[in-house]
This record gives structure tokens, sequence and C-alpha cells, in this order.
């Protein structure tokens, strides 16, 4: 079984290790990043656009749901060129969403002098996933600070309707989902690694401990939500659901040494392939997907098991050979996105990082 399992390993190295030799995932980055401050950015105001198409826009920016994504992008960016300052306007721009209103300051869903909007647990918890993220990179304190603010705004949507889980939007009482508690274990945690306050590490165990009780599904990613007050399952399989989990678990298991955590990990990452990933590549959701390659790439870290990269690495092939337009935007669709494009460079951004060294 050692000599197969060698084989394997070995196998999966010589084709990452090709890859690698062969791709500059920086370039495809730099592309994609230009594309968004030509295409999908209003340079007056300091926001972004939604889309590539002013009909389907609106009249209106971007909705923050994207700036989250540009946000972890600008941080990948960040960490391979340390002297550039990518988060700076993305953060100006995510500044105009800032609320302070009741029960506590956090994000709203759109611009604010522009609309009053609901406010979403898993939009804020992005954020802070990207700023603690930025953090451990930078230590700069306001990014910490930001963050323990979403942390506080997240616990408002938190209590014991369901046996404890957060909800997904504010003041919407009818579910509680694997990606509004997913990301607010990662923020905990991170917050925990940061900080050394064992309420945050409380939090994220308790939370983990829900998230898998109620949504494991018996395939072995997690389903979407948990319905409440009638506590059926809305049984949806996503990509992010499952990358969250996956690496909540490895950073649970980094931090307490707990093997229970890193076996839940890898179990959800075998799942993730065997369910996800079909005909060479993953299903459409550029984003959904960013956030299952944050998860395999924590286990990576742990395991250092290259053949568990490879299904990652043949997706984002896929996209940029077969979804890429002739001015390099990404999509299947003629209008493209902003939350496209910033997965994709968050992606390539981290492949780069990673097979670089």
């Amino acid at each position: 079984m050692k000599k197969l399992s060698l084989t394997a390993l070995l196998c999966g190295a010589i084709a990452l290790s090709a890859i690698a030799q062969t791709t500059n995932y920086n370039s495809r980055v730099q592309a994609l990043n230009k594309n968004i401050y030509s295409k999908l950015y209003d340079a007056k105001a300091n926001l972004y656009l939604e889309t590539t198409d002013a009909a389907t826009n609106k009249g209106n920016h971007s909705f923050l749901w994207p700036l989250t994504a540009l946000l972890q992008a600008a941080n990948e960016m960040e960490a391979l060129e340390p002297k550039k300052q990518y988060i700076a306007p993305v953060m100006k721009a995510i500044d105009q969403y800032y609320t302070d209103r009741a029960p506590a300051p956090a994000y709203q869903a759109m611009v604010v002098k522009e609309k009053t909007d609901p406010r979403f647990y898993d939009d804020n918890e992005w954020i802070a996933i990207a700023l603690m993220d930025a953090y451990a990179r930078t230590h700069k304190k306001e990014y910490l600070e930001t963050s323990k603010m979403i942390y506080r705004f997240l616990l408002t949507g938190y209590n014991q309707v369901g046996g404890g889980g957060f909800y997904w939007e504010e003041g919407n009482l009818k579910s509680k989902n694997t990606c509004s508690n997913g990301p607010g274990i990662i923020v905990a945690l991170r917050l925990y690694q940061a900080t050394k306050q064992k309420a945050y590490l409380d939090t994220a165990i308790k939370v983990y401990n829900w998230t898998k009780k109620n949504l494991l599904a018996p395939e072995g990613v997690y389903y979407d939500a948990l319905k409440v007050p009638s506590l059926k399952i809305d049984s949806a399989f996503y990509t992010y659901n499952a990358g969250t989990m996956l690496q909540s678990g490895v950073i649970l298991y980094n931090i307490t040494k707990d093997k229970k955590y890193l076996t839940d990990a890898r179990n959800v990452a075998a799942a993730s392939e065997k369910v996800f990933f079909r005909d060479g590549k993953l299903p459409g959701n550029y984003w959904f997907n960013a956030v299952l390659v944050r998860g395999v790439i924590e286990l990576y870290k742990v395991d250092r098991d290259k053949k568990q990269l490879q299904f990652i690495v043949d997706d984002a092939e896929h996209v940029w050979k077969e979804e890429r337009d002739e001015q390099n935007m990404l999509g299947k669709r003629k209008i493209k996105s902003l939350i496209d494009q910033a997965a994709m460079m968050e992606t390539y951004a981290r492949l780069q990082k990673l097979l670089s060294k």
C-alpha cells in the first residue's frame, strides 16, 4: 500500500510540476485586474460595477458581495507583490457600505448613500476573513479592528433556535445557512489566532459542532441550510459550503492538534472532488469554487499531498482555456460579472503562490 501511495503522490507531483512550468498565473491575474479597472470601476465614485452591462446594473453600483470577492483577491495579489496596494481601493469602496445602525455596526448590501438595504452576515464574514488574512501578513491594526467589529455584528445573529447557529440575513429568521456558519467559524478562528482570546475559539467550536451535526450530508459535503422553525433541510450542495467547513476543520486541527478535525477536513476534501468535479471541471459559479480552493489549499499545507490539488488546478485551466473571451474576460455569458473576474483572480493568485514555492 505504501508503494501505491508513493506512486500516486509522484504522479500528482509530476502533473502539477508540468503545469507550474508552463503556466504564468500572475499574467492572468494582471490581465483580469486590468479589465476590472477598465470595465468595472467607477473611478469618480471609487465604486465598482456589478457587470459589464449598464442595463443589467440598472444604474446601481455593485452589491457588496462581489466586493468581498475582490477584497480577497486583492489580498492574494498583495501576497505576491507586497509593495503594491491592491486592498486600499477596495476597502475605500466597501467603506461606503458601512452603517452604524442598531444593534451593531456592519456593512449593508448596497451603497448607503444610494439605498438603505439589508445586512447579510455572510457578506460581512467574507470581509473579515479577507482582512484577517491581510492582518496575518501585514499586522495592520485597522484590519483587526474591523474584523472584531464584524464579529460583534455576527453575534447579533446567533441564538438557540434550531439548537444554535447563525442566521443568514439580519432580521430574516427563516434559515440558518452553512454559508453564514462556515465562514463565521473561520472569522472566529482567525481572531483567536491573532489575539489568543478563548472566547473566539469557544464560539468557533460551538458553531462548527452545530453545523456538522445539522448540515453534514451523507455524501460528505454540506447541505445549504436549516429552515427554522420547521427544521427542514435545504438539501442543495454548493462548493463554497464544502470549502468553508473544510478550511475550518484544518484550522481547528492546527490550533487544537485534535486529529478528529483533520479527519473531518480530509473527508470533506475527498467528498468535494467526488461530488463536484465532473468532466474535468467544477460547477459554474467561479466564486463558490474559489472558496473551495481556499479549503483545499489549507489542507495541502498540512498534508503536502499534491494529488489533492489536481482537480482545482484542472478546473482553473478549464476556465481559462474554455470560458475566456478575446478580451480576457471570464464567464460563459456575454455579459461579464465582477464577481467572476475577482474569483478567478483569487484562484490564479493562490496557485501562483503555491506552485512557485
